[in-house]
């Protein structure tokens, strides 16, 4: 009986079988890049925003609805022209348009967070002021009162 009992102590535990941990690893590669959003919109107008010295960031993003103002691009420039434009999400829109992407956007917000949905206007530095006055004005006939624009930091120059 001794026998018996003096080879299990020497043997040890078995070594643990990694063979299926590539497997594993590939499943969860593959999970994440499906599940996974890389992008939110196509930019289907040219945005050169303004610099700014006193910039803030905003914190959370999913609280952001971004309507882009500027002129199409040259793949939309033969069907849309060049005067200024406005995109909402990932079409061209008009004025009459912004309440309804308004309300779409506070729909699939939490109730307690909808007070503090904010609207980023993305404008090119060539736009004139009357159309965003006029979208300021839409925001407001809205309700949509927190307005953000969007800048990037001066450059400093050497």
């Amino acid at each position: 009986m001794s026998k018996f009992k003096e080879s299990a102590l020497t043997k040890g535990a078995p070594g643990l079988n990694t063979a299926s941990l590539p497997d594993i690893v590939f499943m969860l590669l593959f999970f994440f890049m499906v599940v996974t959003k890389l992008r939110d919109t196509e930019l289907k107008v040219s945005v050169k925003t303004p610099e700014a010295s006193q910039l803030t960031k905003l914190e959370n993003k999913s609280l952001v609805n971004f309507i882009y103002i500027g002129r199409p691009t040259v793949k939309y420039e033969a069907v849309y022209g060049t005067k200024p434009r406005i995109q909402l999400g990932d079409k061209f829109a008009d004025m009459n348009e912004i309440p309804l992407f308004l309300e779409k956007h506070r729909a699939s917000v939490p109730e307690n967070q909808v007070s503090q949905v904010t609207s980023s206007l993305r404008i090119d530095g060539d736009v004139t002021m009357g159309i965003v006055g006029d979208i300021k004005t839409a925001l407001r006939k809205a309700n949509q009162l927190k307005i953000n624009y969007s800048a990037k930091p001066i450059q400093k120059k050497d």
